[in-house]
């Protein structure tokens, strides 16, 4: 087993979950107009959501592995592309980080958890985004790759959901810190920037 590939994953995670998306400012606006809890309550049907995109690529993606290596392969190499596009698609964004929580609708603590279980299930691009991420960072000969892929997405998982908690918990905090510091987007978006080509040339090579 090797651990360093695992770090890595957690080390790359850690950043995705932190630089702006729509998931994590969901998350934050929940917290911001609504409360601590509503913002909890949307990470966990988030996270919940990804037992599902992980147990199709488990099952999909070992399945091609044992037919074919060179299929593996090229799933491999598409992968690294697909994260290279993505890192253009973030680069030629905005860096401006928009909160704006007027007229959220107020959900129950069930209704934003369901919510945001299917906004990650219906989500084609999660789908995607799993398949291009994770076969990356098989970190074991000898564990069956179902298992490899579900250890990735338990470590995928746990830091996405510290990650997300923080985010609902210090919701007023970071409003205040991200109004005060104009930049912080545009950091966050190079560090995003980098962290996509940088999984992609680990991926290539």
């Amino acid at each position: 087993m090797n651990y360093d590939i695992l770090l890595s994953f957690a080390l790359a995670t850690s950043v995705l979950a932190i630089s702006p998306g729509p998931d994590n400012i969901y998350v934050l606006v929940q917290s911001i107009s609504n409360g601590k809890s509503y913002g909890l309550a949307t990470v966990c049907g988030l996270i919940s959501g990804c037992i599902i995109h992980t147990t199709l690529l488990a099952f999909g993606v070992s399945a091609i592995i044992a037919a074919n290596e060179n299929i593996f392969f090229l799933i491999k190499l598409l992968g690294a592309f697909y994260l290279l596009y993505l890192a253009y698609k973030v680069f030629r964004s905005d860096a401006s980080i928009s909160l704006n929580s007027e007229n959220v609708p107020k959900k129950s603590l069930k209704q934003l958890f369901v919510q945001g279980f299917f906004m990650n299930v219906l989500n084609p691009k999660v789908t995607i985004f799993f398949l291009a991420f994770f076969p990356g960072f098989l970190f074991s000969e000898t564990i069956s790759t179902i298992i490899q892929f579900y250890i990735l997405g338990g470590i995928f998982m746990l830091v996405s959901f510290i990650v997300f908690s923080t985010i609902a918990l210090l919701a007023g905090k970071i409003k205040t810190y991200t109004l005060n510091h104009k930049n912080s987007g545009l950091v966050l978006k190079w560090l995003q920037v980098v962290v996509f080509v940088g999984i992609a040339v680990f991926i290539l090579i």
